[in-house]
């Protein structure tokens, strides 16, 4: 048979194509092997008729180091619940217990895990209920040697250099720890991206040292160090950093998101470059929960379906230099997200406590991933067709 297993009947919702319509997709060999109406001829079919299918999600933003570090959760429950095929771990490994987390924890996962490694050396190891210490606090935790030789080594993994500033992150070092990743960056030819909390430094401080593809995560987060003005418009330090080619993730976690903030965004027309969850074990039962939990809040704040899955998949795969990822074009990645958007009323909330009573709610219903249905225990829902 041509294809391992095609997808019916979808609307099926892929920017990289700029197409929004009813076809089918097919996988064979853990890739995308066909995208047009009326495929035939697989071992599998599925008939997803009245559902959406896009690209695997990705989620630019998570914590799965999951019993390496205290803030890890475990990237195969997340992904099946939120309809994630890719988990980008920012920061939960630094160079002095990444290999611990290749090892126990990427390569015995189902789901894909990319990471940007952290320079410190440790990576976030004291983020918890009870202990809560900056990592980027000392500069003698910073270790910019073997945080370059260990990116160079596992660039199969390793999509960029993180690091953390800000009060609660870095004390008061103010931009010393961003400079010393810009570095590692620098040497090894990556992009980086940057966390942000209360200042020192400053939100104008940060994106002005950022080049062209790094990425500056929690980009929506209250005042203070937010990127709106307090009336309302966008800080012109913003828009020149975008135009210069520095891109903006949501990141929104236990305290990165504000509706507020993202109201101003948005009216000014800044849509986020990705959406994220920054999902870990202090925000997974709220206020962050999941990916279509936060990718729900920017569809009930105005954003397209179009757009805010656009920012799940063609955008976050160009942030992350890897094409292939986030796109449904043949030859790409099998990974595929059947979804649903709900209509009712849904209670939303931010990191400051703010509700939002929203009329849709987007519902992962299933995943493919490496070209295979990944919900046996909910196969029924989607039965199998005839070959």
């Amino acid at each position: 048979m041509a294809h391992d297993l095609i997808l019916k009947g979808a609307r099926v919702i892929d920017p990289s194509q700029n197409h929004d319509g009813v076809l089918d997709v097919a996988f064979t060999g853990g890739k995308v092997s066909g995208f047009g109406k009326d495929l035939k001829g697989a071992a599998e079919i599925r008939d997803v008729s009245g559902y959406i299918v896009t690209p695997g999600l990705i989620d630019m933003h998570t914590h799965v180091y999951w019993g390496g570090t205290s803030l890890g959760i475990d990237a195969d429950e997340f992904c099946r619940m939120s309809g994630v095929t890719t988990s980008v771990d920012t920061g939960s490994a630094g160079p002095g217990n990444w290999a611990g987390f290749r090892k126990h924890v990427i390569e015995n996962s189902q789901a894909r895990i990319l990471a940007y490694l952290h320079v410190s050396h440790a990576g976030i190891y004291g983020f918890d209920n009870r202990v809560m210490v900056g990592e980027s606090r000392d500069l003698a935790m910073m270790n910019p040697i073997d945080c370059a030789e260990i990116a160079d080594a596992n660039r199969d993994l390793i999509v960029g250099i993180k690091v953390r500033v800000g009060l609660h992150a870095s004390g008061d070092q103010g931009t010393v720890p961003l400079n010393i990743a810009l570095q590692v960056a620098e040497e090894v030819g990556m992009p980086l991206m940057c966390h942000i909390d209360h200042p020192p430094p400053s939100y104008e401080e940060v994106i002005d040292m950022l080049r062209p593809g790094d990425v500056l995560t929690h980009a929506f987060r209250p005042f203070p160090n937010s990127p709106a003005t307090a009336q309302g418009t966008v800080k012109s330090a913003v828009l020149a950093a975008r135009k210069r080619g520095v891109l903006f993730d949501i990141g929104h976690g236990k305290g990165s998101f504000a509706f507020k903030t993202a109201r101003a965004m948005l009216a000014n027309g800044f849509q986020p470059d990705t959406i994220s969850s920054d999902v870990h074990k202090l925000c997974i039962n709220g206020p962050a929960f999941d990916q279509v939990t936060t990718m729900s809040k920017f569809l009930c704040l105005g954003m397209s379906l179009y757009d805010v899955v656009k920012t799940s998949t063609l955008n976050a795969g160009m942030m992350l230099k890897r094409p292939e990822y986030g796109s449904l074009k043949v030859g790409s990645l099998g990974d595929a997200t059947i979804l649903t958007v709900k209509e009712g009323k849904f209670d939303y909330i931010d990191v400051l406590g703010e509700h939002l009573i929203g009329n849709q709610k987007i519902v992962s219903e299933g995943v493919v991933l490496k070209g295979k249905w990944w919900h046996p225990k909910r196969s029924s829902k989607f039965p199998k067709a005839k070959a």
